[in-house]
């Protein structure tokens, strides 16, 4: 067998040059097929064949790095504003929910409820049969549901009427009565509420003042009628309150007596004074 000849810098430049010119890409992204065709377009295969193993060496290490996050979408609280003419027709311009409960207050909620909620209505994981068109893919897209969310989240509610003028019209005080909501009080032992909540919903789940946290939802505020509502939910299995919890018949709610939840709601009602 012959010995190989030394390879010369002008050869160097046309191998790694013709690499280049061969995928039109950098000579760290070249396959096994296009490494042949280096090696059968050169006349030192040797030294092409090295330089082709490098680069796909190259490659593999550059695949191997996790693949970074996209960015995290920015909402837009004027499209969410836009958006939220829709829901306005049952939640109410300002978010203060409607038929006294029927459906939910959502101004205040923490958004990343609300985007969680939306999400699981969108996989159907959540059935709703009102929210079913509305929570659609063509209806309601992922970048909508930051939008949406965080336009709701921002919304405040008074828990008192305000003082109005005697220049005031009456569309004028329509609409502040409008975004003023406080929940009247329920049947119950509120002192026994009290205690009840506090060890069994405050110190892990929804907080001392019932306002929750990020995707752990706000009580305070929220109709009696529509927290009864999914706590029925909850203890029959048609909503799940703890997706870790691997026995669900030992939940906190499905553990509570009747008149003891009757109390905690009494004692939520409380709350937004």
């Amino acid at each position: 067998m012959a010995p190989v000849a030394p390879v010369k810098m002008p050869e160097f430049g046309r191998i790694m040059a013709f690499a280049v010119k061969l995928k039109k890409v950098d000579v760290g992204q070249l396959n096994f097929k296009g490494c042949i065709r280096v090696m059968v377009n050169s006349r030192n295969c040797l030294f092409a064949l090295l330089v082709c193993l490098a680069g796909i060496s190259a490659s593999a290490s550059a695949t191997d790095k996790p693949a970074a996050k996209p960015p995290a979408i920015k909402a837009d609280m004027e499209t969410g504003r836009q958006i939220n003419g829709v829901c306005a027709g049952c939640h109410g311009d300002s978010g203060q929910g409607g038929k006294k409960g029927v459906y939910p207050r959502l101004a205040g909620q923490h958004a990343e409820y609300l985007a969680e909620q939306l999400h699981k209505f969108k996989e159907r994981k959540r059935i709703n049969i009102p929210m079913f068109p509305y929570t659609e893919e063509r209806e309601l897209p992922d970048e909508d549901i930051i939008n949406i969310s965080a336009y709701l989240s921002s919304l405040k509610l008074e828990t008192q009427l305000p003082v109005f003028k005697e220049t005031d019209d009456a569309l004028t005080r329509l609409l502040a009565v409008d975004k003023v909501l406080n929940i009247p009080r329920s049947e119950g032992d509120v002192e026994a509420g009290a205690k009840l909540y506090k060890e069994q919903c405050a110190s892990a789940c929804h907080g001392q003042t019932g306002m929750g946290k990020r995707n752990v939802p706000m009580l305070a505020g929220q109709y009696t009628s529509y927290l009864k509502r999914q706590i029925d939910k909850f203890i029959k299995g048609e909503r799940i309150h703890d997706e870790d919890a691997e026995d669900r018949t030992k939940e906190t709610l499905n553990l509570l007596k009747p008149e003891e939840i009757r109390d905690i709601l009494a004692y939520l009602t409380t709350l937004d004074d």
